[in-house]
């Protein structure tokens, strides 16, 4: 029974961190932006970190608790290419973030939007970053079937 809910939170966070990332990539368009996507993306930005956590700490307890456990699951080149693809797109997530942040503040401050380019240079990452999380479950479902396991 562990197992399976041990399964279930975490593909159910790794479903709230595709919504989320995908709510940014739709909202973050020039021709869409007004204040109240600037708010939204800022808001949206956070429950993504907060989603990108929940993925992370139910992954490790799916590893730590789960029945293969600790040990096997650390041996495992295609858990390393999962968590290594998921560290890169957080890495990449950080300019995102910090935009969204000077965006709602400049918004705050003076009323202006951010400028189309700028826009774009974000969508563009928050595209690279969805994009990535593509690979992720094709290596989840490699290793789960025993596919270039040790």
């Amino acid at each position: 029974m562990l197992e399976s809910w041990l399964a279930y939170v975490h593909i159910a966070s790794i479903l709230a961190l595709v919504v989320f990332i995908t709510s940014e990539a739709a909202l973050c368009r020039h021709e869409w932006m007004n204040a109240a996507v600037v708010r939204r993306l800022a808001r949206l930005d956070l429950i993504y970190l907060f989603a990108a956590i929940a993925v992370l700490l139910t992954g490790l307890a799916r590893t730590y608790w789960g029945v293969k456990g600790w040990a096997w699951y650390w041996h495992q080149p295609l858990l390393h290419t999962m968590v290594g693809l998921f560290a890169v797109m957080g890495l990449i997530s950080i300019k995102p973030t910090l935009s969204f942040i000077r965006w709602r503040k400049q918004l705050d401050a003076d009323g202006s939007l951010p400028a189309e380019a700028e826009i774009k240079k974000v969508r563009r990452l928050i595209m690279i970053e969805a994009h990535l999380l593509l690979f992720i479950p094709l290596a989840a479902t490699m290793l789960a079937r025993g596919i270039w396991t040790r």
